[in-house]
């Protein structure tokens, strides 16, 4: 790898994954729900942010991508998410599916699928 390839990784700010949307509004408010903190960027995209950690939610929506695309998120207390997650009842107010930690061969994770049909991992680090 030469020097100026390197040093590219110096120039990135962040990299904020593009994440669908079937219904804009209902997206929104399950990730607020979640913990979220929308930052509107235009009519069809806003920034969703969790900390120093954020993606951006499009108006956007093709239904075999949404049900292939996953975020995998390495936490430091993977209960403390799970309760957070199991205590919304996303189910009974989405209609989503959440999925409690179970041991991987990779190790401890949990789920949720938000209400496209992207999967949320958590994986404790």
């Amino acid at each position: 790898m030469s020097n100026a390839a390197k040093n590219l990784g110096d120039t990135v700010k962040a990299m904020r994954p593009m994440v669908p949307a079937k219904d804009y509004e209902t997206s929104k408010r399950f990730y607020q729900d979640l913990g979220f903190q929308p930052r509107r960027l235009s009519e069809q995209l806003f920034e969703m942010q969790l900390g120093t950690f954020s993606f951006i939610l499009q108006d956007y929506y093709v239904e075999d991508w949404a049900n292939n695309f996953v975020m995998h998120v390495l936490v430091t207390e993977l209960d403390q998410w799970w309760q957070h997650i199991s205590g919304l009842d996303l189910p009974g107010r989405y209609g989503v599916k959440t999925l409690p930690p179970k041991q991987e061969s990779w190790g401890v994770v949990a789920g949720v699928v938000d209400p496209c049909g992207v999967l949320w991992r958590f994986k404790q680090a």
